[in-house]
């Protein structure tokens, strides 16, 4: 982790009070924490650093890593041709990444990319402004995504047909400033960043696979600029009651609290002057993309992902 981060850091157990994080360093190179530790002096909670990953999901226990299917090979790979399959150039890749990058307007400030999976949205967002900084849940993504920051080229192994694989080798483009970006362990519905941080903030397929969506737009509006500020939101919408129960959900339900769709909910809520997610948001009129995952060389998942992009 880039040692020029802690500044930003509180305790995401004690939110929402914010209390700066504390770094005990044990090892450094150039400026990146190796190994270490994050204190709180509050609550005495720790985040351990290794070998540069910092682990900031206050959520997270080993037994919930070790069942999380996003932990294993198989979806890292299939979530790097997601990521990557237009660099490969693969004549089946999706372009969703491309055109969610043109909806963003440069500007100074940091970005954050929550839910940012193996690294490809924060790495096109480098340059648009000063920094970005890409979290997610799953220490196998932020493992990948901080190799490929590290080294900018990544030998994959992508599944053919049952056990046949073949390697493809994904090789950022020269003008992707990876010195730009870090990325974190941590959780959408706890940031472990001071309020205010964020001039630019991108929420891609997420709100539908948290617990508290809500929450989730809480959070961000917490800890992005009340001014000169974007928001950008992706998502299918495919509530389900195994991730959040429905009165949890932001739509998808005929009748009741948020009833609808989800999107003109949320664009509701954003643009709402006396809501929680105040100052109020300028939302663009939606757009959509479709995204695709592939698990082998003959099946592919394809999904039309909504979008809007805010800005206060």
């Amino acid at each position: 982790m880039k040692k020029k981060l802690v500044e930003l850091l509180v305790c995401p157990h004690c939110l929402p009070e914010e209390y700066p994080l504390a770094a005990d360093i044990l090892q450094e190179s150039d400026g990146d924490i190796e190994t270490g530790t994050l204190k709180c002096p509050q609550c005495a909670a720790r985040f351990p650093i290794t070998e540069g990953v910092a682990l900031l999901d206050p959520f997270g226990t080993d037994e919930q890593i070790t069942a999380n299917k996003y932990e294993t090979d198989e979806v890292v790979s299939s979530y790097l041709w997601s990521h990557y399959g237009e660099l490969l150039g693969d004549e089946q890749a999706s372009q969703a990444y491309r055109v969610w990058a043109e909806q963003i307007t440069a500007q100074e400030g940091i970005a954050l990319d929550a839910g940012a999976a193996v690294g490809r949205y924060a790495f096109e967002t480098a340059a648009c402004c000063d920094f970005v900084i890409g979290v997610d849940t799953s220490r196998a993504f932020i493992r990948v995504a901080r190799r490929l920051m590290r080294e900018r080229r990544l030998v994959v192994p992508l599944k053919d047909e049952g056990l046949l694989r073949r390697e493809v080798t994904v090789c950022l483009p020269e003008t992707w400033r990876s010195e730009k970006v870090e990325f974190l362990v941590a959780n959408a519905l706890a940031l472990p960043f001071r309020k205010k941080t964020f001039s630019l903030f991108s929420s891609l397929n997420l709100v539908d696979k948290v617990p508290s969506p809500m929450g989730h737009l809480r959070e961000m509006n917490r800890v992005t600029r009340d001014s000169n500020a974007q928001f950008l939101l992706s998502d299918p919408f495919s509530w389900s009651t195994d991730v959040a129960p429905v009165e949890e959900w932001l739509g998808g339900k005929p009748e009741g609290r948020y009833a609808g769709r989800g999107l003109a909910n949320i664009s509701a809520l954003l643009s709402d002057s006396r809501g929680e997610l105040v100052p109020a948001w300028q939302v663009s009129v939606p757009g959509e993309v479709w995204w695709k995952i592939r698990t082998h060389s003959n099946h592919y998942e394809l999904i039309r992902s909504r979008y809007i992009h805010a800005c206060r």
